[in-house]
């Protein structure tokens, strides 16, 4: 087996052309990932996807959605997709990452504090959880600076919040744009679209993955990635408790805190992307990046 990727695979363009394709008739991240002003006009009304909530889009919800999604109709040649596994640890993949024309990233991961020779450092789009902001800064309802200041390591990436997941989560995503632009930050806060979340979850049922009652971030930008990319490399995703070659005990790579994988089914969704790789559609990274 190859250390540096899950198996030897035959790389077939024709299934990565039809997954990308398909992907964009189905879900057209290319219009519809982030809530936009083009897309989500005056007085429309947006359906929340993770529970039975509706919102009106009002002047002042508008005057904060972009005009149109922030990359443009032209397919990419590489993106790198990061998830936060412990299996990045002592990879040495960070040059490899780095190389890739668009770098996403999940969850606000630290890069710093030597991380960055194993993951990286270029980022142009990164997701958020809330519960991160809730735990770690209080819902951006005290102090903001340690945030801002943290996040200024992601350069001047987009950051992609769940505005309309859950009714608080509006509320906090607000919140977190607001604070950016208040500290003039180079990070850009975007919504996430639940008509495109809707549209994944469709999408990989039909597929045969069974995601769980929310499909993780990960996986929905590794969806996202396809559509942009014709070549799209994934790194730090292993849902299991231990390496695959070395064994030992895989936490994420800069904490002790096992992921919480909760409502997620990560296994299923990683089982996808082991079938997706198989396939040539993209290339999953779980052991040590060649030097470049």
């Amino acid at each position: 087996m190859n250390k540096g990727c899950i198996s030897v695979i035959v790389w077939t363009p024709l299934d990565k052309l039809n997954e990308g394709s398909s992907l964009i008739t189905n879900c057209n991240g290319f219009q519809k990932a982030f809530v936009t002003q083009t897309n989500s006009p005056l007085k429309t009304t947006i359906v929340y996807d993770g529970e039975k909530r509706n919102r009106t889009v009002t002047e002042d919800l508008f005057s904060n959605f972009p005009k149109d999604v922030p990359f443009s109709d032209e397919i990419l040649d590489t993106c790198a997709v990061v998830g936060n596994g412990g299996i990045l640890t002592n990879s040495s993949c960070g040059a490899a990452i780095d190389s890739a024309q668009f770098v996403i990233r999940c969850n606000l991961p630290p890069l710093a504090n030597g991380y960055s020779k194993h993951v990286g450092k270029k980022t142009d789009l990164v997701t958020a959880n809330p519960t991160i902001l809730i735990k770690k800064y209080g819902s951006l309802t005290r102090r903001r600076r340690a945030f801002v200041d943290y996040v200024s390591i992601y350069g001047d990436a987009y950051m992609f919040l769940p505005a309309f997941a859950y009714g608080f989560c509006t509320t906090l995503s607000m919140t977190t744009l607001y604070t950016l632009e208040d500290f003039r930050s180079s990070v850009k806060a975007v919504f996430m679209n639940p008509d495109y979340i809707r549209n994944l979850h469709k999408y990989w049922r039909a597929q045969g993955v069974k995601p769980g009652s929310r499909m993780s971030s990960g996986f929905m930008m590794v969806s996202l990635a396809l559509e942009i990319c014709n070549n799209v490399d994934v790194y730090g995703f292993w849902p299991f408790d231990n390496h695959p070659y070395g064994f030992q005990s895989l936490t994420h790579y800069y904490d002790n805190d096992k992921p919480n994988r909760s409502p997620h089914a990560m296994p299923a969704e990683f089982a996808h992307l082991i079938k997706l790789h198989n396939q040539g559609v993209l290339k999953l990274h779980v052991g040590e990046c060649p030097p470049q």
